[in-house]
């Protein structure tokens, strides 16, 4: 997915702001209305990566005029308007690039071009508008308006995202004839359906992690938001559905950032955070904080991580659960270690070891199977480890890796291989080739990014102790084994 960078404004030509765009906007934020230009997007088989960073843009004049994907999508969204009615200048006039003929412009909707073009690619608005989770060919002719019925299938049949994943096949979905029956209205079967592929996903990335998973994850995201465009007749399977499709986007932003794809998770998660404003889901909205905040350490943005968690407890202090305060305690702790910041990691680390000592509760989120003891010490671990304080956060990777269920492959991976980083920091190059290679016994059934990454940073600190024979072992071993794709 290509994120939605733009060519800044001429330094002689000072960007103006687009108060039209602003306006309609109205009383939505911007990542409210970023998830209503992907609907409408997908409403005609369109494929944009908006995002809350592209609506502020837009609004502050630095996108000029939007590229043809956008403009078909604003178009539809506004019936009867232009796109200078929408604040945009002419397309001639931005960066003297020449605009299409009468007869070649995007219509609103009605038909498709054959390709996209090079003039596209040339707008100067953003390089590429695919939605990061759907993997299909957005000029394909046999993706039609009226698939949602195979989507619904998919989800209702032993297929797809549920007998499929488990074998880590494909989780995408066929078309077949039967997509030209009209589109029923959606009940509460297809919401636990759904719920149940949320379960099965968020399995098959405990056991193997998230690079074989990302892109087949993508069938049944589109199959969600294909069942939310159905409707419903009650408003409970509604909730149900809106709360589902959200902790999908949550799940396959996971899966995107796990693997290294941050701008793809970016946008998952803002989809998930807009779906839970706009039906007032505390829950939801709290989970989607507390995964933008994970990202945005990752990604080294510490001070919003450390903002996203601090909202994430604000709107997560009603919801009753000490265990989910306690993990969002942690992801601030993240942030105050990114922003070297001791007193405060300190602080919301003591702090998210009373919440946790307060025991499990009724009101734990489903989706923290995954948060035990072995995953705060986890979390403590990195925190000390980006502070440079290298002995305490082997200390605690070590504790962490003892204390993993088997069943979470991927984590014992995962705090191994911080521990194995750790080691070889902190002067124990010994002891250090010795944990990478048992991240390296796990990697025939984990695939992550992150994992393999990390290992990747460990055999370089090592290197200078190649000489050493378990050193030298692990060395020739990790330089033989293949990084996923």
């Amino acid at each position: 997915m290509a994120s939605s960078t733009v060519t800044p404004p001429r330094p002689d030509r000072p960007a103006q702001p687009n108060l039209a765009f602003r306006h309609l906007r109205g009383h939505r934020s911007p990542a409210e209305f970023a998830a209503l230009v992907r609907r409408a997007a997908r409403e005609i088989g369109e494929c944009v990566s908006c995002d809350a960073r592209y609506i502020g843009r837009v609004e502050a004049g630095e996108i000029r005029c939007p590229n043809y994907a956008y403009e078909r999508v604003f178009l539809h969204m506004f019936p009867g308007r232009t796109l200078t009615d929408l604040g945009f200048a002419p397309r001639a006039s931005v960066r003297g690039r020449g605009a299409r003929t009468p007869e070649d412009a995007p219509y609103a909707h009605t038909t498709r071009p054959e390709r996209t073009t090079s003039d596209e690619r040339n707008t100067g608005e953003t390089g590429g508008a695919h939605e990061p989770y759907d993997t299909q060919d957005p000029y394909d002719r046999h993706h039609d308006h009226e698939e949602s019925d195979v989507l619904r299938r998919a989800f209702m049949t032993g297929g797809g995202a549920t007998m499929a994943a488990a074998t880590l096949g494909p989780l995408g979905l066929a078309h077949d004839a039967s997509a030209n029956r009209p589109v029923r209205r959606a009940g509460a079967s297809e919401a636990g359906a759904l719920e149940e592929a949320v379960r099965r996903i968020r399995l098959l990335d405990d056991r193997h992690g998230a690079d074989g998973l990302y892109r087949r994850a993508a069938a049944p995201l589109r199959a969600a938001f294909a069942l939310l465009d159905a409707g419903t007749t009650r408003q409970s399977t509604a909730d149900r559905l809106h709360s589902g499709a959200g902790e999908l986007a949550i799940s396959v932003g996971w899966l995107a950032h796990d693997s290294g794809r941050f701008d793809d998770a970016r946008s998952h998660y803002a989809e998930a955070l807009a779906t839970a404003r706009m039906t007032g889901d505390q829950g939801l909205e709290a989970h989607a904080f507390c995964n933008t905040a994970f990202l945005a350490r990752d990604a080294g943005r510490p001070r919003e991580a450390v903002r996203a968690a601090q909202a994430a407890q604000r709107v997560a202090r009603p919801l009753g659960s000490p265990r989910l305060m306690s993990l969002l305690a942690l992801r601030e702790a993240g942030g105050w270690a990114g922003l070297a910041d001791h007193t405060g990691c300190a602080q919301a680390l003591v702090r998210a070891q009373a919440l946790y000592d307060r025991g499990p509760c009724d009101s734990d989120p489903e989706w923290m199977s995954f948060y035990g003891e072995a995953e705060l010490e986890g979390l403590e671990a990195q925190c000390w480890s980006t502070l440079g304080d290298w002995p305490r956060a082997a200390r605690h990777a070590k504790r962490a890796a003892d204390l993993q269920d088997p069943h979470f492959s991927r984590n014992i991976a995962l705090y191994t291989a911080e521990l194995a980083d750790d080691l070889a920091r902190g002067g124990r190059p010994d002891e250090a080739a010795t944990a990478g290679m048992r991240v390296l016994d796990l990697l025939d059934q984990v695939q992550s990014s992150r994992i393999q990454t990390m290992l990747a940073g460990t055999a370089r600190v090592l290197l200078p102790h190649r000489r050493a024979g378990g050193v030298s072992t692990f060395l020739e071993r990790h330089a033989s084994t293949p990084r996923t794709v």
